[in-house]
């Protein structure tokens, strides 16, 4: 479905958002900035078909909320909820924060370098605030508290064609599960591209719908597989070591990571963005979602597939 300008408007019924313009970020759900009168603008986050989970999006507005009263970097939520037409599936709407979300621009622009030798490290505080979050207070957001291997599997499981190689990688993940752990708030996503950022630091943690409650390490292995670096060499996201994202975390509170732990969790994140891109291909396929950016998505299963088989080398 394409969400038009003057429908979002409608839908939104409010006399001081003036103009709508989609911002090229999200395949999953679309970002809109909204134009206000003599204000400053808002963000308006929006659901499509196909989506994945359609109540994680709602499920962000709290998590939004919480983790800003708990030092996690956040903007204000003004509202969540459904509405009339391009709104029917879920919405978040919520302040502007100023800063960059491109990882491309945040690892190339010179007035970012100091953000880019201190994200490591700042990285690590912000994971170890967001995982000392006792799960009681976010309890109205409702979150899955699934295994991630199995629920992912199961995604893979539907999938039409067979993918050997993402087969291989679940069975060595099914062998090498670590000891559960006591379950805590999981971001899910927490990379580049879901962070606004300024020379100055991270401003602002965005996109919460794959929250849930789970092992924290998952996190820290997501922000350091391959897929995240966006051609960059440094292990944390393009542009720091995995040894000052695990060193600020312990430093910080977040409790010790051990290094078995952390490598599965690495394997599990390529073999998830394996699955997710298979899904995304699949929206666009079934015509459910037609998208240049979601068939080119698909092409990058094989990518994946590698990261995770180098990881298992």
């Amino acid at each position: 479905m394409t969400v038009e300008a003057n429908d979002l408007l409608a839908a939104l019924a409010r006399p001081d958002i003036v103009g709508a313009t989609r911002l090229p970020a999200g395949a999953s759900r679309q970002t809109w900035l909204l134009a206000r009168t003599d204000q400053a603008p808002l963000v308006l986050r929006l659901n499509t078909p196909g989506s994945i989970d359609t109540e994680a999006l709602l499920r962000e507005a709290v998590l939004m909320d919480v983790a800003g009263r708990h030092g996690v970097p956040s903007p204000e939520v003004i509202a969540h909820g459904t509405g009339p037409g391009p709104l029917a599936a879920g919405y978040v709407l919520m302040s502007y924060v100023e800063g960059e979300s491109v990882p491309q621009r945040i690892l190339r622009d010179p007035a970012l370098a100091g953000f880019r030798d201190g994200f490591a490290d700042e990285c690590g505080r912000v994971l170890a605030r967001l995982h000392a979050i006792d799960p009681d207070t976010v309890a109205e957001a409702e979150l899955p508290t699934d295994d991630q291997l199995d629920s992912w599997r199961a995604v893979l499981d539907a999938e039409p064609e067979p993918h050997p190689i993402l087969s291989h990688v679940a069975a060595w993940l099914e062998r090498h599960r670590p000891a559960p752990v006591a379950p805590r708030l999981v971001h899910g996503d927490f990379r580049l591209g879901n962070l606004l950022v300024s020379p100055t630091g991270t401003d602002a943690v965005l996109d919460w719908e794959l929250a849930h409650l789970g092992d924290p390490v998952e996190d820290l292995a997501w922000l350091t597989i391959r897929a995240w670096r966006f051609g960059a060499e440094p292990e944390v996201g393009g542009c720091g070591s995995v040894d000052d994202l695990v060193s600020s975390y312990e430093r910080e509170g977040g409790g010790l990571v051990d290094p078995d732990r952390l490598r599965w969790w690495q394997v599990m994140g390529c073999f998830r963005w394996g699955v997710i891109c298979l899904h995304q291909v699949s929206r666009h396929l079934s015509g459910a979602e037609r998208s240049v950016e979601l068939a080119a998505i698909g092409r990058r299963v094989a990518e994946a597939e590698y990261d995770a088989m180098l990881l298992l080398t």
